[in-house]
């Protein structure tokens, strides 16, 4: 008698990644979430109205990049199922809808305008992202990519989530209006850090606060990788990463006298602290290695919450030469995963913990 082999678990990395994503769109969609009313809109006249002439082609651009990523992992998560032509159709279904349900809900925000142009845009940029998902899943080189993480990482559903967690953490800090892995909103009076004598001193909290930050991600990092000296090689890809998309925005969307005011002296003191935190940690066992993680995110709450007054993302935007809404939208989005992030790390260290101890029990 024969019997089957068990399926191989499948990586939960990607539905994380959906999952994540589609909330930021409903995040920006929607935020600030409040002014509910109805305005005496038919969503059907919406639908069918003629595309609206005062449509911009940042408006076009900006709805299509937002699907884009979108229509990627929708589509490369449905591969895991079905095969492409199903994925790309499943991938911009799944876009769509959301975009509609989206739309429909904006007739309700006084502060938003509900669109059939957002609508096509959005879908457009799904329906380029998963042609794309499908055209290079089968390709060697995705596969070997793909290999490549999984021997360089652990396994495990919780490990996924800490994965997710890495490129939360990234996206929150590529915002120009934000200091390097800082969490308080950059305003303009800030220029006068240029002059002979700055007028505002300088703040030590500000620099414990990027080093908590570092610590985090250094100490998630540690409990994901099979070797622990490779931290020290993600870290700087990834501190090179976030800086160089940072000086890119900078240079896109502030005013030049804003170019470089994320990179300040609380910034690269904060993060030299952070560096020889993370050196001293990286001996401990694994156990104590939870609680000092444990520990940084903690104290990176007291001080994002109670410690340091953080500028509004509205205020933040006196940085910006352009006027878009989107950027605010951008601004509270990446202030809102700042605070969170550590509250996510605290769940994924419960998950670490408690999966040590099973591990210590056999």
């Amino acid at each position: 008698m024969s019997t089957s082999s068990p399926a191989k678990p499948r990586s939960l990395l990607r539905r994380y990644l959906v999952a994540g994503y589609a909330v930021f769109i409903v995040y920006a969609s929607l935020s600030p979430f409040f002014g509910w009313q109805e305005q005496g809109l038919e969503f059907w006249a919406v639908l069918t109205s003629p595309l609206r002439q005062t449509y911009t082609g940042f408006d076009a651009l900006s709805n299509l990049l937002a699907y884009f990523p979108l229509g990627v992992l929708l589509a490369l998560t449905f591969l895991i199922y079905v095969r492409a032509g199903y994925s790309v159709l499943l991938a911009v279904f799944s876009a769509m809808a959301l975009s509609v349900t989206l739309e429909y809900l904006q007739m309700y925000l006084p502060n938003r305008t509900s669109s059939n142009a957002d609508i096509l845009a959005n879908g457009f940029g799904a329906l380029t992202g998963a042609v794309l998902a499908a055209t290079i899943a089968p390709r060697a080189w995705f596969a070997r990519v793909t290999q490549w993480r999984i021997g360089l990482f652990r396994q495990g559903a919780g490990v996924d989530f800490g994965l997710a967690l890495v490129t939360l953490w990234m996206f929150a800090q590529i915002n120009p209006s934000l200091p390097m892995l800082g969490n308080v909103f950059i305003t303009e009076p800030a220029y006068r850090m240029f002059a002979a004598m700055p007028e505002e001193p300088f703040n030590i909290w500000e620099s414990l606060t990027v080093a908590l930050n570092l610590l985090m991600l250094g100490a998630l990092l540690l409990t994901l990788l099979h070797i622990r000296r490779h931290v020290v090689v993600g870290l700087v890809l990834m501190l090179s990463v976030v800086a160089l998309i940072k000086f890119i925005a900078a240079a896109l969307l502030l005013k030049s006298w804003a170019l470089l005011l994320w990179l300040n002296g609380e910034a690269i003191l904060g993060i030299v602290l952070g560096a020889l935190l993370i050196t001293a940690i990286s001996w401990l066992p694994h156990p104590k290695l939870l609680m000092a993680a444990g520990l940084a995110a903690l104290s990176y709450v007291v001080l994002a919450h109670w410690v340091l007054d953080s500028g509004t993302p509205s205020s933040a935007m006196r940085l910006y030469q352009w006027r878009y809404g989107h950027l605010r939208n951008f601004n509270r989005l990446s202030q809102a995963v700042t605070l969170i992030f550590p509250l996510l790390l605290g769940g994924y260290l419960l998950w670490a913990r408690a999966s040590y101890k099973r591990k210590g029990k056999r």
